[in-house]
C-alpha cells in the first residue's frame, strides 16, 4: 500500500477492477472508499477510471526498472537480458485480473491511442533499464520490434494456466528468436554486395534519423523538441 493520495486511490480501485471494470463506477468507489475529497481526486485522474488505469501500467513498468536495477545480469546473454526484463514486467504484476480489464479498456477506439503509448513506454523502460545507448534510428526500432514481442507475451500469459507460467516463458523464448534471426537475415542482406546498393539510398536517410533529445514526453514516438 501506498501514502500518497494518488496511490491510495490506485490502490482501492484495485479492489473493484476486477468486478467493475476500469469504470466509473470504480473510480467513485474508490474515491469513497480511499476517503479522497472527489474535487482532489478529479485532479489527479482527470478522466477517472482511465487514468487510474494508466497509473496502473506505469506502476508496472516502475517495478519492473527497479527489479532490474537490483539485480545483476552481467552473466546473461543480452537477449537473455532482454527476455528477463520482460519476464519481470509480467511478474510484478500480482493482479492479473486488473491488466485483463485494461487491456479490454484500451483495446476500444477511443482509448487506442493510450494503449499504444503505454505499450511503447514500457518498451521504452525495458530498453532504458538494460542501458541501451543507441541514439539512431536503432533507438526506435528496438522500441518497435520490442512493442510487438512484450504486446503479444502478455496477450498469451493472460491465458496461461501452466505452473509458474512456463508456458509464457517459452513463448516469449521463441518470439525473441524470431526477431534474433530477422535480424540475422538483415545482417546478411547488408552484407551481399549486390543489394547493398539497393540498401544505400534508404540507409542515408535512415542514418540523419536520431532518437528524441529534450523530449516533452518519452512514451511518444517523435514527441521531443528538436535541438536548436
Amino acid at each position: 500500500m501506498t501514502d500518497d493520495v494518488s496511490g491510495r486511490l490506485l490502490d482501492a480501485a484495485l479492489n473493484h477492477v476486477a468486478f467493475d471494470g476500469w469504470s466509473e463506477t470504480t473510480f467513485r468507489e474508490a474515491v469513497a472508499e480511499a476517503a479522497v475529497d472527489p474535487v482532489v481526486a478529479r485532479g489527479l485522474y482527470p478522466r477517472g477510471a482511465v487514468d487510474l488505469a494508466i497509473a496502473f501500467h506505469k506502476r508496472g513498468d516502475a517495478a519492473m526498472v527497479r527489479k532490474v536495477a537490483e539485480t545483476d545480469l552481467s552473466a546473461m546473454r543480452y537477449r537473455d537480458r532482454v527476455a528477463f526484463a520482460v519476464q519481470t514486467r509480467l511478474e510484478v504484476v500480482k493482479d492479473r485480473e486488473a491488466v485483463r480489464r485494461g487491456m479490454s479498456l484500451f483495446a476500444l477506439p477511443m482509448y487506442a491511442p493510450d494503449g499504444a503509448k503505454l505499450i511503447w513506454g514500457t518498451a521504452d523502460a525495458i530498453w532504458a533499464a538494460l542501458g541501451d545507448t543507441a541514439r539512431d534510428f536503432n533507438w526506435y526500432s528496438k522500441r518497435a520490434t520490442l512493442s510487438g514481442v512484450y504486446s503479444s507475451t502478455v496477450l498469451y500469459w493472460l491465458g496461461d494456466d501452466s505452473v509458474d507460467h512456463q508456458a509464457t516463458r517459452a513463448f516469449l523464448d521463441r518470439r525473441i528468436e524470431d526477431v534474433m534471426r530477422f535480424e540475422k537475415t538483415k545482417a546478411a542482406l547488408r552484407d551481399n554486395p549486390l543489394l547493398k546498393r539497393v540498401f544505400a539510398g534508404p540507409e542515408r536517410v535512415l542514418s540523419k534519423v536520431r532518437a528524441p533529445q529534450a523530449q516533452k514526453d518519452m512514451n511518444v514516438p517523435g514527441g521531443w523538441t528538436a535541438p536548436r
